[in-house]
């Protein structure tokens, strides 16, 4: 970009539309419960709604999401695993797998990365969705960062070498060459979801979190930040991403 106002600028334009066939198999790697809904809830409603089969993989418990002094990490942990499952209910999640790493504990390391691989091996996801690690524009919380990094570490090379993280495939878990990267959360997104058929699905998910979102207007800004993506791509509603294709 050149000078100071083109990401405004950027903002203003319309974008040329990518497309992305409907994959059979999608995967999401969430930081904490509730971000998921937020960024790519629209998406894999659409996709259920076609046929895709979706998994969830949140890495941490989500035990410090609060300004509550009186409520315990602990306790917490336990409501938004419970809101997170109401959530994928709703959408028609196949699996949620909760990694309860501690929130804000994530690590690039080698066991996270691991147990990403180990998930990709298990479900054999076309697509994964999970959040834009370099947002240069903003700061983000450093989980969004790790889950974004480490998620595309694990897709390319780690799932696909049978060498890396070998156990797995002692196991019977075979290695995985994952086709495509989607970053929600992305100040430069390229390929566009027409959410306009799901959004109040996406609304009534994300809304189950009520220890996140309860008592806020929460329908009226996800619908505004729908129509603002949207009239990037000519579309009504619609959730924007980063692509990284790992095959063409």
């Amino acid at each position: 970009m050149a000078g100071p106002f083109s990401f405004l600028l950027y903002w203003q334009e319309e974008i040329p539309v990518e497309e992305l066939a409907t994959p059979a198999c999608a995967l999401v790697v969430t930081p904490h419960p509730d971000d998921a809904e937020g960024g790519c809830g629209g998406t894999i409603a659409q996709w259920i709604k076609e046929g895709t089969a979706v998994y969830y993989v949140v890495c941490t418990d989500g035990g410090k999401g609060t300004s509550d002094l009186e409520m315990t990490p602990e306790h917490l942990s336990s409501i938004r695993q419970k809101e997170q499952k109401a959530a994928a209910e709703v959408l028609g999640i196949r699996d949620v797998v909760f990694l309860n790493h501690p929130d804000g504990g994530l690590e690039d390391d080698y066991t996270f990365r691991g147990e990403l691989v180990r998930a990709i091996r298990q479900f054999h996801p076309d697509v994964v969705l999970t959040t834009e690690p370099y947002r240069f524009n903003a700061h983000q919380h450093r989980d969004h960062r790790m889950a974004g990094q480490v998620t595309l570490d694990a897709c390319f090379p780690y799932a696909r070498d049978p060498h890396h993280f070998g156990e797995h495939i002692r196991e019977g878990l075979e290695p995985h060459k994952v086709g495509t990267v989607l970053f929600w959360n992305s100040a430069e997104p390229g390929l566009f979801i027409n959410i306009t058929e799901t959004l109040d699905l996406k609304i009534k998910a994300l809304t189950q979190h009520v220890s996140q979102v309860g008592g806020r207007p929460t329908g009226q800004w996800i619908r505004s930040r729908a129509q603002e993506v949207g009239r990037l791509s000519g579309m009504l509603h619609a959730e924007g991403f980063r692509r990284i294709d790992f095959r063409r």
